[in-house]
């Protein structure tokens, strides 16, 4: 893909949380209103706790806590974490974010359900660490509990998205976002992706750009890891329209998934 003629660095997306907050705003009303929706109508017992792994800036979080939830994360970046607890406690609530791998934790408490709705899955890089994610899950939701996990599978019958463009505006703040894929190799099952944020203000326009490593999941590969992590159900599918009265089906062409699982 061809760069704009501008400044440009290059670094992680994820030391910016600032603009990363803005990129990945967008569908928050949706995802509230999908996350309750889902609590209501699939968890057993009331949902009081909820926890997020890959927690990043918060945008959900803070919120949920505004609607009376208790709430928690965890991610691995410490300028995510540090924007997502400044956030909390702007807001009046606690501190309750931490750096730690999502792959090995531990929780001080159990919580009624969690969500990991874009796609930060699949920055865990091999079977281990998926594996490892979904029982330390397993660990901190309590029995009748829900994980909501979203991710992008690679279609086995049907050709994939290959480039994926969207805008984003705050005040003077104007984010332009372009994703597009440098390679897919099925068999080590990795996918890299380029990724850059068009930044605009009043005085000055620039770009960061950054290259995502993620591994890759066909239908059959996700419903596998759900059941060799032994302690999850699938009760329902969603797409990432998140319309709480229209699930779906997934078959070798699904792209877009959110996985309904609870808590034996």
């Amino acid at each position: 893909m061809t760069k704009p003629a501008s400044d440009t660095i290059t670094e992680s997306i994820y030391d910016h949380p600032k603009y990363y907050d803005l990129v990945f705003g967008a569908d928050c009303a949706a995802e509230l209103r999908f996350i309750r929706g889902c609590g209501e109508r699939f968890a057993t017992g009331e949902i009081e706790r909820l926890f997020e792994p890959a927690c990043g800036t918060g945008r959900l979080l803070v919120h949920l806590a505004k609607h009376g939830f208790e709430v928690a994360g965890i991610d691995l970046n410490p300028h995510a974490i540090e924007f997502c607890n400044q956030r909390l406690r702007k807001r009046g609530f606690p501190e309750t974010t931490w750096v730690a791998d999502m792959s090995d934790f531990a929780t001080p408490q159990r919580y009624d359900l969690a969500f990991n709705t874009i796609n930060s899955f699949r920055h865990l890089s091999s079977q281990r660490q998926a594996v490892g994610h979904l029982r330390a899950m397993g660990d901190c939701i309590r029995s009748g509990g829900l994980y909501l996990l979203g991710i992008h599978l690679t279609p086995t019958e049907a050709a994939p998205s290959e480039t994926e463009s969207w805008a984003a505006r705050r005040g003077n703040l104007a984010v332009n976002t372009h994703m597009w894929t440098i390679e897919r190799d099925r068999r080590k099952r990795v996918e890299r992706f380029g990724i850059r944020f068009d930044i605009h203000t009043p005085t000055r326009s620039w770009q960061i750009e950054d290259v995502l490593v993620l591994r890759s999941y066909t239908a059959a590969q996700m419903w596998r890891l759900i059941r060799d992590s032994e302690v999850w159900e699938c009760v329902e599918t969603f797409d990432f329209a998140y319309r709480i009265a229209a699930p779906i089906e997934v078959d070798a062409g699904t792209e877009d998934v959110v996985y309904v699982l609870r808590r034996r």
